[in-house]
Parts: structure tokens; C-alpha cells; sequence
């Protein structure tokens, strides 16, 4: 008897997967075609990119080359192609090359391609900052000295990468001043952060004897 159940049982579940079958086959053949688009999508999509990534190389290549040759009119032009229509790695890689270029000729235009680099916050926090640092030295070797304190000083207490070379600079242009107190106070950070690179750390001891040699106390 127990058997005749089973086999009805059986049946009822043959009924019913076939039931369910006819009415959600389309679902799943649906299902699986979109899985096989989105497959070939992607893939599209990561050839292009890569072929978009090789293309932006050889124009940065060129860019470098035509430069290292004097054409620095060509070289330019093939920059601005990148900074504007190559994948977001060359854009910015661009965009820093073309800043050292005109900062070659034009300290002040220089520093406001860096600025504009810092200031987008679509770059890389650390490249922005190397950004802000690099803006901050070319208006020291302009004379606005008053401009680059300030960038420096916010690098300087940011904890980042470039702070260490932002003191020194802060306390070199003390010294110049002969303000050694300040000066004192940025070359003593350098020594004490624990993280200070071993050759900013001794450049730092060094001035650090400049400024005691030189200061009111020590005369």
C-alpha cells in the first residue's frame, strides 16, 4: 500500500515541476541571457579599457620624448590630450608633467597648475599633497614667501607623507630670517617624529647646530 502512495506522491511532484517549469521557463532562459550579456559586457568593457590604458602610454611616451628632444610645443600638446580624454591614472600623470613643464618658464602659472592639482578631489590624497608641496616650493623660489608659509605649515602638522620635508623648509626659511626660535621649533620636529627619513633627520641635527651657533642665547 505503501508503495502506491509513493509513486502518487511522485507523480504529484512531476505534475508540479512541470507545472512550474511552463510557467517560469522563459524567467530562467531570461536569467541566463542576461548572465551571458553581462559576461560579454564586461569583457568588452576590460578590453577597451585596456587598449584605452596602452594608447594613453604611448602618448605619454611620446610626450616625454618629443621633450627630451626640445619639442616642448609637441610635447605640450600631447599632454593636454592625455589631461583630457585619457583614463584617470594618465589624466592626473599628465596634468603633473604639463604643471613642471610651465613651471620651467612661469613660477606663478607653475604653482596654480599645482594648485588646481591640489585642489581636486578626484586625485589621490598623497599626490595632491605632493601637489600642495610642489606649489609651495615654487613660490618660494618667486619670493612669496608669506604664500608658501601657509601651504607648508598645514603639510607640516598633517601627519602626512611630506611633512618632514615641509618642516625643514619651514625652519631653512627661518633661518634665513634668523629667526631661530622658529627655526629651532621646525628642525627639533624633524628629529623627533620617529618616522623622519634618516637623511632628513641628520639634515635636520645639522641646521639644528647652525641655529644653536647662531642664536641670541649662545652669543
Amino acid at each position: 500500500m505503501s508503495d502506491i502512495f509513493q509513486e502518487v506522491d511522485e507523480d504529484v511532484r512531476r505534475d508540479k515541476a512541470a507545472e512550474l517549469w511552463e510557467k517560469y521557463q522563459f524567467v530562467v532562459y531570461a536569467a541566463a541571457a542576461l548572465i551571458v550579456l553581462a559576461t560579454a559586457a564586461y569583457r568588452v568593457y576590460d578590453y577597451r579599457q585596456t587598449a584605452s590604458r596602452q594608447a594613453a602610454g604611448a602618448i605619454f611616451q611620446q610626450a616625454l620624448t618629443l621633450d627630451s628632444q626640445g619639442k616642448s610645443a609637441e610635447a605640450d600638446a600631447e599632454l593636454k590630450k592625455l589631461a583630457a580624454d585619457a583614463p584617470a591614472g594618465y589624466r592626473t600623470l599628465a596634468r603633473f608633467v604639463e604643471a613642471a613643464q610651465t613651471l620651467k618658464t612661469d613660477a606663478k602659472s607653475g604653482a596654480a597648475a599645482y594648485d588646481a592639482l591640489a585642489n581636486d578631489s578626484t586625485v589621490d590624497p598623497l599626490l595632491r599633497d605632493a601637489a600642495r608641496l610642489r606649489a609651495a616650493l615654487a613660490r618660494v623660489d618667486a619670493g612669496e614667501t608669506d604664500a608658501a608659509k601657509s601651504a607648508l605649515e598645514t603639510l607640516a602638522v598633517s601627519g602626512g607623507a611630506y611633512r618632514h620635508t615641509a618642516r625643514l623648509t619651514l625652519g631653512s626659511l627661518a633661518l634665513q630670517n634668523k629667526d631661530y626660535a622658529t627655526a629651532g621649533k621646525w628642525f627639533d620636529a624633524v628629529v623627533a617624529d620617529p618616522e623622519a627619513p634618516d637623511a632628513e633627520r641628520r639634515a635636520a641635527e645639522s641646521l639644528l647646530g647652525v641655529v644653536a651657533s647662531n642664536s641670541p642665547a649662545a652669543k
